[in-house]
């Protein structure tokens, strides 16, 4: 996945310029990106403030760290599992 040019704390800032009454097409001229681009800023980052994106990407590393643990028990698990159909 390609790293954004925008950190978290910038999409926000930009967000609340826009519900200040800013134009997104002036928003998008300004640091040339799509209106695309914007708008799904919007849809994952809308309402927040620092705190919220913080805990947002502590939530997310956590989840990530999960399914990694899921993924490792479920591979023994199968893996006892087709040794135990082997020796019966």
């Amino acid at each position: 996945m390609k790293k954004s040019r925008f950190t978290e704390s910038q999409i926000t800032q930009v967000l609340k310029e826009h519900e200040a009454g800013k134009n997104v097409l002036d928003i998008c001229r300004e640091l040339k990106i799509n209106r695309n681009t914007f708008y799904n800023w919007k849809k994952k980052y809308s309402g927040m403030d620092a705190e919220l994106l913080r805990r947002f990407k502590e939530l997310e590393r956590e989840n990530a760290e999960l399914k990694r643990m899921y993924a490792d028990l479920s591979l023994d698990h199968r893996i006892l599992k087709n040794v135990i159909e082997k020796k019966l």
